[in-house]
């Protein structure tokens, strides 16, 4: 099990790179990288952007570039497929703004991808969730068919592959996840201060 972070770039919303937020005294892609370390076996892999500053990642954390500026998070998974290659037939691809993200369920989220599933995205809290989801490697050709007509955001990989979406009573039936994250917090994002002070416990 591997897994892809998107460290955000510049986060223009935020007024900062999401990257450099401090989370509980750390900068928040140390945070990540650990929560999706603890929750994987195999390689996890940070994309960032071309002239992005990056805090320290924690050892084993692999750090690739996007091939282009601001484009887009489906260049950055694309980038992070990329990374991964043929290390793992499956990714969980998290993005920076979610530090509420849990280690349980990351590993059931991962569990639960079938065998006929390219794509198994979260669909909650009114949003679906294909930065908090997991990915087939083998996506690859279809996330660079859609980049290159022009498609930046990876909802644009739904009707490409076969995605299946699980919703708030199939999330907390996998298993450790009601216990583990009764409120769904994992699906919490942020893209301004205020979002994001909202978020510290």
């Amino acid at each position: 099990m591997s897994a892809i972070l998107l460290l955000g770039g510049r986060s223009t919303r935020m007024g900062s790179a999401k990257a450099d937020l401090v989370w509980r005294g750390l900068p928040l892609a140390v945070h990540m990288a650990g929560i999706l370390q603890q929750a994987t076996t195999g390689p996890v892999v940070a994309v960032a952007a071309p002239d992005q500053t990056v805090p320290a990642l924690p050892s084993g954390v692999e750090l690739v570039r996007d091939r282009v500026t601001a484009g887009g998070p489906l260049r950055g998974v694309e980038a992070g497929l990329l990374g991964i290659g043929e290390r793992a037939d499956a990714v969980f691809v998290a993005s920076i703004d979610t530090p509420l993200l849990h280690p349980v369920f990351v590993t059931a989220l991962l569990a639960a991808l079938g065998p006929n599933d390219d794509l198994l995205v979260p669909d909650a809290q009114g949003f679906r969730h294909p930065l908090t989801a997991v990915w087939r490697t083998s996506t690859l050709p279809a996330v660079r068919a859609a980049l290159e007509e022009g498609i930046a955001g990876p909802g644009g990989l739904f009707d490409r592959v076969r995605t299946r979406f699980l919703d708030e009573t199939a999330l907390l039936a996998l298993p450790g996840v009601a216990a583990a994250d009764p409120q769904l917090g994992s699906l919490r994002n942020a893209n301004t201060p205020d979002e994001f002070a909202a978020l510290v416990p």
